[in-house]
């Protein structure tokens, strides 16, 4: 930073705000800090009574902090992105769809572990609707050298560091479970609580079904929905540890891969992850889903519907930030729930 005469400063940066005064009519910063004198400014500068300003030298191999927001943004824009305009040496990222949010977090930490570097993004592996800030990027300094920018770039690699996956699944199974269900002593309450879940995901429940508590005729309506290729297959209900419980077992019995039964995570712990051979999820969702606000099917489900598999350290993961505190007033996802 230096000190020069106002004539003299076209082509240099800004250090600081410059604010003018018109009495009765403005009051506001006509120039911003970071902002490259051009020659028509010269005279505006000199009628606000800047005779002199500080700046930052552009110097050979540096770089304004604008231009260098644009090679960071670079290195995190991918497809389903909208980009800012530049402004005060920032750019945003903002959802051009809905869909996952998916963030490579090694190589982000790689990039904002270097000196005068930072690229702040939302968590990663979470919802996002259209609109929504995904990241922003910017250098701390005016100006900063090229070399700093080439080490970030480097660190980065040849592709983005942020992904934004558009909802793929589009049709699901609903197996309401439970001989009370079956026999009609008692209204099927889980199924819409699931419906409207996956509805918010661009989901249609297609095929229900609802055969009771034995093992045989829940892996038979499995089979039977299995058959009509539906996206996602869903059993309501049964998987405890009570002996009429046996969705698990039937899920097994139907040929499924077992993932993971039972997860760190309340509400949920019950919760069962398979898939078929040819890549179906089936779900066992334990019964807190039908009255809990949160639980560990909405955690999941965004990942399922944008057709990434789940993974047994993917639900191993969800442990630190597993336990839902059960706020009066929910505020998911703007909240630490499985963060």
């Amino acid at each position: 930073m230096k000190l020069i005469p106002t004539q003299e400063a076209v082509g240099h940066v800004l250090c600081h705000d410059m604010t003018q005064i018109i009495p009765g009519k403005y009051k506001d910063a006509r120039f911003r800090k970071g902002h490259v004198v051009q020659a028509e400014d010269i005279p505006v500068l000199l009628s606000m009574g800047k005779e002199h300003l500080y700046v930052w030298e552009m110097a050979p191999g540096m770089v304004h902090e604008n231009d260098a927001a644009e090679r960071l943004c670079a290195l995190c824009r991918n497809e389903g992105m909208d980009q800012s305009a530049v402004k005060e040496g920032k750019i945003e990222l903002t959802a051009a769809t809905d869909g996952l949010f998916l963030v490579d977090s090694a190589r982000l930490n790689a990039v904002n572990a270097l000196e005068d570097i930072m690229i702040a993004t939302r968590h990663g592996g979470t919802a996002v609707r259209k609109g929504d800030k995904l990241a922003g990027t910017r250098v701390i300094p005016l100006v900063i050298e090229e070399e700093k920018l080439r080490r970030a770039e480097d660190a980065a690699g040849n592709r983005p560091l942020l992904e934004l996956r558009p909802w793929r699944l589009k049709t699901a199974a609903v197996i309401a479970t439970g001989s009370e269900v079956a026999k009609g002593l008692i209204q099927d309450a889980f199924t819409p609580v699931v419906e409207r879940k996956l509805a918010a995901f661009g989901i249609e429940t297609t095929q229900h079904r609802t055969p009771g508590d034995d093992v045989e005729a829940i892996s038979n309506a499995i089979l039977e929905v299995k058959a009509g290729s539906p996206d996602l297959i869903l059993c309501t209900g049964g998987m405890s540890v009570d002996p009429d419980d046996n969705t698990p077992g039937a899920v097994k019995r139907s040929g499924a891969r077992i993932v993971s039964y039972g997860a760190p995570v309340l509400p949920g712990a019950m919760f069962l992850l398979g898939y078929f051979e040819d890549g179906t999820p089936i779900l066992g969702l334990p019964g807190c889903v039908m009255y809990a606000k949160r639980t560990i099917f909405d955690l999941v489900l965004p990942k399922l519907a944008a057709g990434v598999p789940v993974t047994r350290g993917d639900l191993t993961s969800l442990g630190e930030g597993g336990l839902c505190l059960g706020c009066e007033v929910c505020t998911y996802p703007n909240c630490g729930f499985g963060k």
